[in-house]
């Protein structure tokens, strides 16, 4: 009984029943879809306070300048590299694979125009000044209405800024900031209560829609794609942790009821207040923390990266498109550019897949509309490993900047340590 009463052990028993609901009675399974919607959209409601309280709060105490932009640098660099480690790996599994060779679905897709309208839509409206100036509000309230992570990262950064110029180290305005953060967090521990419920409505949803016939159709394809995110997360995530010091599995300990989240939501962003709290707990520095984890839900959505060059492959087999070494190396250069931004967005990396085609034009557009039936099946593995990159970066900078406390990391993995299982606390009370 004592197992019940883990948030995460809720989340998988609500996920088993979902499934089985789907395939027992997918008709009213369909039905629970707003249990999942209404989660997601209760999480989206805090996101950008939540962001905005943690990027201020860790900047206006950073006070060194120079460690901020070091540690700028340092995040850019890692999040590009390891973007494109998580393309290239899409890359070569699926060319070794050939999940889509023998579909010859040039005729199938001439039946999916309407499905792929809107991402077409979507698609045409990219470009690079586009993206450069959706990061700029309209006016500082408006980041916070849009519900877009660049706008509030923005505005966050420039006031975190500002502050750490201006107020002083006893200003009132710091106490109203922690104040601010410790009602955020409590207001998030309401929520998180709720999460198998909208787990339930989002799986239950996803299973009774496609159903097993669409899935045996495309069966190979998401087991190539599951497979690629495996060898993405154990070899390459894996690898940069142990060259940083860090032990993947004790992180995948850390963050495994954030992952568990993600997977029955399949969002991301279901998963990032939780990570904010839990990382800080975990011994990860709270500038680092405030700073790296935004950042990387824009600039280190690894799912996404995974989703788009595993797509484009099984796409160019699916619809027998041949691409040259030169066309694959353009279209890597291209995703670099449109993996960027809205990592937890329902369809955002199928979005991003028609942007890509839409900017090279080496695959018909109408072929996205073969991914439509099983995107949210493809979505559980995309936002679980975008979770899990982007707690990786933060451990790994961390130890870069040598900010990690490995004697919190240690304790918090204790077996007596309560606090694993216990609600989120206030942010003041987590910090050291």
């Amino acid at each position: 009984m004592k197992l019940l009463g883990k948030l995460y052990i809720q989340v998988l028993i609500a996920m088993a029943l979902a499934i089985a609901l789907g395939l027992i009675a997918p008709d009213l399974a369909v039905q629970m879809k707003p249990l999942g919607t209404a989660f997601i959209a209760l999480l989206k409601m805090l996101l950008g306070p939540i962001i905005f309280f943690t990027v201020v709060h860790g900047i206006a105490h950073i006070g060194d300048f120079r460690r901020l932009g070091r540690i700028g640098i340092k995040t850019l660099v890692y999040f590009e590299v390891v973007s494109t480690l998580a393309m290239l790996v899409g890359f070569t599994v699926v060319s070794l694979v050939r999940p889509g060779d023998g579909l010859h679905a040039s005729l199938t897709t001439l039946g999916s125009e309407a499905a792929s309208s809107s991402a077409a839509v979507a698609a045409d409206s990219f470009s690079l000044g586009h993206f450069m100036m959706s990061i700029i509000p309209r006016t500082l309230a408006s980041a916070f209405v849009d519900g877009d992570i660049l706008p509030v990262l923005f505005v966050s950064v420039l006031v975190g800024i500002a502050l750490a110029q201006c107020a002083k180290p006893d200003w009132v305005g710091l106490r109203l900031l922690t104040e601010g953060q410790t009602v955020v967090f409590k207001l998030l521990s309401y929520i998180m209560r709720l999460s198998p419920l909208g787990a339930f409505g989002a799986m239950s949803a996803a299973v009774g829609s496609y159903g097993h016939s669409t899935l045996l159709y495309l069966l190979r394809y998401i087991l190539t794609y599951y497979a690629s995110t495996l060898i993405f997360i154990f070899l390459v995530l894996g690898s940069v942790a142990a060259l940083a010091g860090l032990s993947l599995l004790k992180i995948l300990r850390v963050i495994k009821e954030e992952a568990i989240i993600a997977m029955g939501t399949a969002s991301s962003e279901a998963a990032f207040p939780r990570l904010v709290d839990k990382l800080k707990q975990a011994g990860c520095d709270e500038a680092v923390v405030g700073f790296v984890l935004p950042a990387g839900y824009s600039f280190n959505i690894d799912g996404a990266c995974l989703y788009m060059a595993c797509g484009l492959g099984f796409l160019a087999q699916a619809t027998d498109t041949s691409l040259s070494l030169g066309q694959q190396i353009s279209l890597l250069g291209v995703m670099m550019l449109t993996s960027k931004g809205g990592a937890g967005a329902a369809g955002g990396a199928v979005i991003k897949l028609a942007a890509t085609l839409q900017s090279v034009k080496v695959l018909p557009m109408g072929a996205v509309g073969l991914l439509f039936g099983i995107d949210r099946i493809l979505a559980i593995a995309t936002s679980t490993t975008n979770v899990i990159g982007n707690s990786v970066a933060v451990f790994v900078i961390c130890r870069w900047e040598k900010l990690f406390d490995r004697e919190r990391f240690d304790a918090y993995l204790a077996p007596s340590n309560a606090t694993r299982s216990a609600p989120l606390k206030p942010l003041e009370e987590n910090s050291p």
